[in-house]
């Protein structure tokens, strides 16, 4: 993944502990956040052993809050398919104002493994919201053509063909990266293709982990944040040893958006 567009790491071996402070674990379950978290949320299998091209299988569970208040359940998945990999997010709104509404957001990109580097092959983003609305975008990289197209609910504009560059990437598979690249003091740098948009991507890391209490246990977990976002922030925490977030919290504006807090992990069957 060493490429201009991705991480300015080295990917130096973890220098950090991941293991939780307090072992009680409480059952509650989570959600998560979309990209749109720029889309936005992650994940990716992490065991050091596997840090570069090295994936392993996983289901996640969280619980999801908004605004400071419990608004659902969200589910993030990695899993082979065949030689090519895909990694899901899946979020269901079922308390206060996301629960009238009945929303529901389910993303996922189909990628493959070129050396280090993630690459995006197809992704797709639908959204429902009880009977107000149903939209669905997908898009389909062409690496044979450097060229990548998105077609379905979205502005003519964002219909035109893309120029793709080696590294390019979806919200889904920066996560992922960042998950990978995350280092005490690491500066990454991606360029982010997706749903007919191209932004650069830049989050620093901190210096040192910190304790990070989700629910009944405490983890020691490193800071990974979004520098260029302006008013949106996004913040990562990644503790050594878990192969996904164990927050991941999205400011607008200075006030906190989406707050993802792990439940569980377990690895997926193949």
């Amino acid at each position: 993944m060493k490429t201009a567009f991705m991480s300015t790491a080295n990917a130096p071996p973890r220098r950090f502990s991941w293991q939780p402070l307090i072992a009680s674990h409480d059952a509650r379950p989570m959600r998560a956040l979309l990209s749109l978290f720029a889309t936005a949320l992650l994940i990716v299998a992490w065991p050091t052993a596997a840090r570069g091209a090295g994936l392993e299988p996983f289901v996640a569970t969280y619980d999801a809050w908004y605004q400071g208040k419990q608004a659902g359940t969200a589910t993030m998945r990695l899993q082979p398919q065949g030689a090519q990999w895909q990694v899901d997010l899946g979020i269901r709104g079922n308390r206060g104002f996301a629960g009238i509404l009945g929303l529901n957001l389910e993303q996922d990109t189909l990628f493959d493994v070129v050396g280090t580097v993630y690459r995006p092959l197809r992704q797709s983003t639908t959204r429902k919201a009880a009977v107000f609305f149903n939209r669905k975008v997908e898009g389909v990289y062409d690496w044979a053509n450097n060229v990548a197209r998105w077609t379905g609910d979205l502005s003519k504009r964002r219909r035109d063909p893309v120029p793709l560059q080696p590294g390019d990437m979806s919200t889904l598979l920066i996560n992922l990266a960042v998950m990978r690249d995350a280092a005490p003091n690491a500066t990454l740098q991606y360029r982010f293709v997706d749903g007919g948009r191209v932004r650069q991507y830049a989050y620093q890391a901190a210096a040192e982990p910190e304790l990070v209490q989700v629910g009944d246990i405490s983890y020691s977990a490193l800071r990974v944040s979004r520098t260029n976002g302006g008013n949106d922030e996004m913040i990562i925490w990644v503790a050594d040893g878990v192969p996904t977030p164990v927050r991941i919290l999205q400011r607008e504006d200075g006030e906190d958006a989406v707050d993802l807090r792990l439940v569980e992990y377990q690895g997926a069957p193949q």
